[in-house]
């Protein structure tokens, strides 16, 4: 082979300080296992839905737009609140399973709009907007994976006759009672969103002219989950650590 085909080492052009790792021994843990019936206070899924919600708005641009380039959306939930509606007693307790309720969904889309204007070699333009939506959907029994768990409060009242006459009730004294049951308020997780969406100007322009307000129309398929914190009690079996045996084992 000629001297003109031989190749010299090749030297690194950012070359870094490096150091080989050495593999180290593992192996599973031994676990010790007994039996046993905890009581967890854990969050549960209510639903999971897709509400479908419809907007359409003006965003103006300024300066004025000739192309739109691109267009990102992201969805932002600033409420996700049950309002229960119909009941079902649990036993003869005063706490009862939800068996219909409306869900209000409230939040805004946020939308970044880049564009170019007419002005020739001129710079993107960027234009961020918030198109706001708020609705509610109607969920029934079979629509719920668990029900909603609330407890009624109560409060009594009783009055007492006069002193002085058996015949006429005292109006200045009174026993009141009053049980009031705290609830866990059911929360909204968002779960993802997909977006169909018509962006147009109102008045057509030439292809070399100009528009300054952009009309969107923008079908949201909102994916959301509805949780509660309830308490469980079930048979489970508990697990620790067992470590080797040695001067303390």
């Amino acid at each position: 082979m000629s001297d003109n085909c031989e190749q010299n080492p090749i030297t690194p052009a950012c070359e870094v300080t490096s150091h080989q790792q050495m593999p180290l021994h593992d192996e599973k843990i031994k676990l010790h296992k007994s039996k046993h019936t905890p009581t967890i206070k854990v969050p549960v899924v209510l639903a999971e839905r897709k509400i479908q919600i419809a907007v359409e708005s003006d965003i103006t641009l300024t300066p004025a737009a000739t192309e739109i380039k691109r267009v990102t959306k992201n969805v932002f939930l600033e409420q996700v609140k049950l309002v229960p509606v119909r009941f079902k007693q649990i036993d003869k307790t005063d706490f009862f399973e939800v068996t219909r309720a409306k869900l209000y969904v409230s939040g805004f889309i946020r939308k970044n709009i880049e564009y170019s204007s007419s002005a020739c070699n001129g710079a993107l333009r960027d234009r961020i907007a918030d198109v706001a939506f708020s609705g509610f959907a109607e969920l029934t029994e079979c629509d719920f994976h668990n029900l909603p768990v609330i407890g009624m409060s109560d409060s009594s009242k009783a009055q007492f006759l006069n002193d002085c006459n058996d015949l006429v009730p005292r109006l200045d004294k009174y026993f009141f009672q009053n049980q009031v049951k705290y609830n866990e308020q059911p929360y909204g997780e968002l779960l993802g969103a997909n977006f169909f969406e018509l962006d147009f100007s109102p008045i057509m322009a030439e292809p070399e002219g100009s528009f300054s307000t952009l009309r969107e129309k923008i079908v949201l398929d909102l994916y959301v989950k509805v949780l509660q914190v309830q308490q469980f009690k079930f048979p489970a079996t508990r697990i620790i650590p067992k470590f080797d045996e040695g001067t303390l084992g």
